[in-house]
């Protein structure tokens, strides 16, 4: 079967701020992932898909079922009882969650019948093991149902996914980036599962003449020839893969002022948000960015540029209002 050539990443015009959510989920997958709202026709689901030349190859436990990396914790049962393997590489991808798909699909399913037969367990994967170590995709999130949405939100948070029948339960590592996307008009997710991720951008598609007439040029040549505007485009996503790589590698060592600790804690309190999570979620974000950027602390300019995408979906709305509530100056927030 051949294999599809997806768009460079790096040759999508404009819609920065989607750029900037995937690339810091990269960076540090303990963000929680990225919730992308926008209208149809926008690259959301080309950006998302664009991500796959920006992972990096890993070594994995030969023949585990959900490729359980050395050293990364947790380990499923069958790797943590080994004493010595065989690593083999692996090439992280972006996997893909059908809108249809069923509970049993995606996480899993236990064969009653031999449990209770044979005391044996036996697990069939699901979506969330195949999953592991990658990022999970969800085209169209607010239209699955409520509960495999649930599922998929706790899994992210925990890193492990446990399916129970009958009594009978098994665990497995379940370690990976979220990423959804949804178009508004069609309905939105609820407050409660909003909160659970990490970061939420709104786009738009672009409206200066320039920007729009060099996308449709860079499609048209893609479909014209993907290979050759893959290849084009292969200087570039190989210096973003770096820059990625060398993020990943400084976050670590940056630091987080005391004041910058007195930011977080005055801008989420101002704008009334319930809650801890996103004081939290706001300096890592923070934290993310500076490295991203190749520095070693985090200021003031970062809090504010990570409250853009931490902070509006988890503002307390009152009933019927239409309003997004959101400040015009965000640093008057601070200064207040």
């Amino acid at each position: 079967m051949l294999e599809k050539t997806v768009y460079p990443f790096t040759a999508i015009v404009g819609q920065e701020d989607m750029k900037l959510a995937l690339i810091l989920n990269l960076i540090n997958p303990a963000l929680g992932g990225v919730l992308i709202r926008g209208e149809k026709g926008t690259a959301k689901s080309t950006a998302v898909r664009g991500l796959t030349n920006l992972l990096d190859e890993v070594e994995t436990i030969k023949g585990c079922a959900f490729h359980c990396r050395p050293g990364v914790q947790p380990l499923c049962a069958e790797c943590a009882e080994k004493e010595s393997y065989e690593t083999v590489p692996y090439t992280r991808r972006v996997v893909e969650l059908p809108i249809s798909a069923t509970e049993d699909r995606v996480v899993g399913a236990l064969n009653i019948e031999q449990a209770i037969k044979q005391g044996e367990k036996v697990f069939e994967p699901g979506i969330l093991a195949e999953a592991n170590g990658n990022i999970l995709y969800v085209d169209e999130i607010n239209l699955l149902d409520d509960h495999i949405v649930d599922v998929l939100l706790d899994s992210a948070a925990m890193g492990v996914n446990t399916v129970e029948r009958e009594g009978v339960s098994y665990s497995h590592p379940a370690r990976f980036i979220l990423v959804g996307t949804m178009n508004p008009e069609e309905g939105d997710l609820r407050p409660q599962l909003l909160d659970r991720f990490g970061l939420v951008v709104e786009i738009k598609g672009e409206q200066e003449i320039e920007k729009r007439s060099e996308l449709i040029r860079r499609r048209m040549d893609f479909e014209k020839d993907p290979a050759e505007f893959a290849r084009i485009w292969s200087g570039a996503e190989a210096e973003l893969k770096a820059k990625i790589k060398r993020a990943q590698e400084l976050l670590p060592s940056v630091e987080i002022g005391e004041e910058r600790y007195r930011d977080a804690a005055k801008i989420g309190a101002a704008l009334h948000v319930d809650g801890h999570r996103a004081d939290i979620t706001l300096l890592k974000t923070a934290a993310t960015m500076a490295a991203f950027a190749g520095e070693n602390s985090v200021t003031r300019r970062h809090i504010l540029d990570a409250a853009r995408m931490v902070l509006p979906h988890r503002m307390r709305r009152l009933p019927f209002d239409t309003t997004d509530g959101l400040p015009e100056d965000w640093e008057a927030v601070l200064d207040a």
